[in-house]
């Protein structure tokens, strides 16, 4: 007897857009876990991140990935390669809009080049105050050369429309055999969630430039049957960064540590010892060999 299996569908769904429009908190929404870091400083993301969705017949391999800028210094234009990348390699792009953010021309110019489906997200409508998410999709439809497959108004933060997300990613992924194991989450390895929640913790807890001149290595990373033994190395530009990060009597890395901690065994589901270190690279974020060790190939 001949049976009729479902077609399995399969792809890769970027996901752009500006700077604290929200794409790590709806990536995170899509996915059903947490992947991505989150905070309210711009620039949080600085890597693509892959959060893997997969159920019988799909898998949504979803990038999150750092928000579109121009580039100021070098790290910053490795990070805009892996926008692009992810943009080259997408079955389907998610462009993330708020009620807030406006695009200039150049902006505009490389929105147009994008011929995958473009699915258009209008975040944040739990801010709308009256007439606000009604009038920045009629700001989109002016500017954007070709029209979404579909615009969603959604709150990442409240889930407001992500199940419209969804299947509308759904019903526009090609057939295809999934690219992962269906057990797989993300294609990042322990070591770098480590490192990306202590990062969280000092983009919460510092001000200024600071945060975006630090980098965490995990440099040791041990798993026995009841805990994890973790080192890791956070690094600065400048020596006075330094004494920030370690403050008065080394209370301000303490309370790093505490908070990583927290998540760090929430995260692993298992007790976690957990020891930091500050160090000096100089103005590493200008240097191509720093950027190479620190993981943003060129």
């Amino acid at each position: 007897m001949k049976i009729d299996l479902m077609p399995h569908k399969a792809g890769f769904v970027s996901i752009i857009g500006k700077p604290n429009v929200g794409k790590s908190t709806l990536m995170n929404q899509l996915v059903g876990a947490r992947i991505s870091i989150i905070t309210s400083k711009a620039q949080t993301t600085r890597h693509r991140i892959m959060g893997i969705l997969s159920g019988d017949d799909f898998q949504i391999v979803y990038s999150d990935t750092p928000g579109m800028i121009k580039p100021a210094y070098k790290l910053q234009s490795n990070m805009m390669k892996f926008v692009n990348s992810s943009i080259e390699d997408a079955d389907i792009v998610l462009l993330v809009s708020d009620l807030y953010d406006e695009y200039d021309e150049e902006n505009v110019k490389k929105l147009s080049k994008i011929s995958q489906p473009l699915i258009l997200i209008i975040n944040k409508i739990d801010l709308d105050k009256g007439g606000q998410t009604d009038s920045k999709i009629e700001y989109w439809k002016s500017i954007l050369a070709k029209d979404p497959i579909a615009i969603i108004p959604v709150s990442a933060l409240l889930g407001t429309g992500i199940d419209h997300v969804f299947n509308s990613i759904l019903q526009n992924l090609p057939e295809h055999p999934p690219y992962f194991p269906k057990e797989t989450l993300t294609d990042k390895p322990e070591r770098f969630f480590v490192s990306e929640i202590i990062r969280e913790k000092i983009f919460t807890n510092y001000k200024k430039e600071v945060p975006y001149s630090t980098e965490v290595v995990v440099t040791e990373f041990y798993e026995e049957e009841k805990i994890i033994r973790i080192r890791a190395e956070i690094f600065v530009e400048r020596r006075s960064q330094k004494g920030i990060i370690i403050g008065k009597g080394g209370l301000a890395l303490k309370k790093v540590g505490i908070e990583a901690r927290k998540d760090l065994e929430t995260f692993f589901g298992k007790q976690v010892h957990l020891e930091t270190f500050v160090k000096i690279a100089d103005d590493w974020r200008k240097k191509s060999q720093s950027l190479k060790g620190f993981g943003y190939s060129s």
